[in-house]
């Protein structure tokens, strides 16, 4: 009976109540609370009222608690204790010190960038728990809709009017190619030495990507581009490349998987040369987890741009 009626109580009457308890006299209760003994009486006889049973009972000396108040004060602290780990942890969700970020996530962009940023992020705020999604980039705009993720990373996304798309940074392109190619002796390639070479091509979705920008530039420079294989990531791309099938146009990041047999050179062209990465969000999104995410983002972004920037 008393912990359903503790629902209803105040948390100012189950610290008057405390006070009381513990002091057993409420001159000295009413002292330690900074108020009158008066208003503190009245705030107890109420308390007895809603709670329909008898706390103190009253001495010569001040006052002794009688079974049901030896109940109540059994459960006070505990569920003063909850009250303020409750306010606690609504503060820090508030702050965005707390909850969950879904990310959305696709083949390179596993290999350097992102990971740092979710590595500073983490650290900064370790309650908060990262949930990763590896995703197409149309998987990751209607993610990113449906609430399913908080942010998406991809390459060359579309402007929507009801998503917010960044530039993180713009990465240098390079050519993965197997270390017994006669190219490999190059310290740039250009597209005119890719001239109908066997080239694996990604990525091989629908939306505009790496793959369509290698195309167009084949094309205005007037190079033959001869597809060996089209694939869908990064990974099995550079794998191929160490199989020998072919050479891969990819990015600067891709030099991270160190596949046996694989070298890289920079891509010299005049129309293909660096490669966007953005993020992708809800546009006013009041998540205060979003917020912190983006901050690292940002700062990221602003740090990368002031690395490239000619002197």
């Amino acid at each position: 009976m008393i912990m359903q009626d503790i629902r209803i109580m105040d948390l100012k009457d189950m610290r008057y109540f405390q006070a009381v308890a513990e002091e057993r006299n409420f001159s000295r209760a009413a002292e330690r609370l900074h108020m009158a003994q008066p208003p503190l009486s009245r705030q107890i006889k109420a308390l007895e009222e809603e709670m329909d049973a008898p706390l103190f009972v009253r001495t010569a000396k001040g006052v002794d608690l009688t079974d049901a108040g030896q109940t109540l004060l059994a459960e006070v602290p505990n569920l003063l204790l909850l009250a303020q780990r409750a306010k606690d942890r609504t503060r820090r969700a508030g702050q965005g010190l707390t909850g969950q970020l879904d990310v959305g996530l696709f083949g390179s962009g596993v290999l350097d960038v992102i990971p740092r940023m979710l590595a500073r992020f983490h650290a900064e705020r370790p309650e908060v728990r990262i949930v990763l999604h590896n995703m197409t980039k149309i998987e990751q705009l209607q993610a990113v809709r449906e609430r399913r993720i908080g942010i998406g990373f991809n390459r060359l996304v579309p402007l929507e009017p009801d998503l917010v798309v960044e530039t993180v940074l713009k990465e240098p392109l390079v050519v993965a190619i197997h270390e017994s190619h006669a190219l490999g002796t190059r310290q740039r390639i250009r597209i005119s030495d890719l001239h109908d070479e066997p080239i694996i091509l990604y990525p091989n979705v629908p939306l505009p990507g790496l793959a369509q920008e290698v195309i167009e530039a084949f094309r205005r420079e007037g190079a033959t581009l001869r597809v060996e294989q089209e694939v869908e990531d990064v990974l099995t791309a550079v794998a191929l490349v160490a199989s020998g099938f072919g050479l891969a146009v990819t990015t600067r990041s891709a030099t991270n998987l160190r596949l046996p047999g694989v070298i890289f050179r920079p891509l010299s062209s005049q129309y293909l040369r660096d490669l966007e990465l953005n993020c992708l969000y809800r546009r006013a999104d009041p998540s205060p987890v979003l917020a912190g995410f983006l901050k690292v983002v940002h700062d990221y972004a602003r740090r990368a741009n002031q690395r490239v920037r000619p002197a």
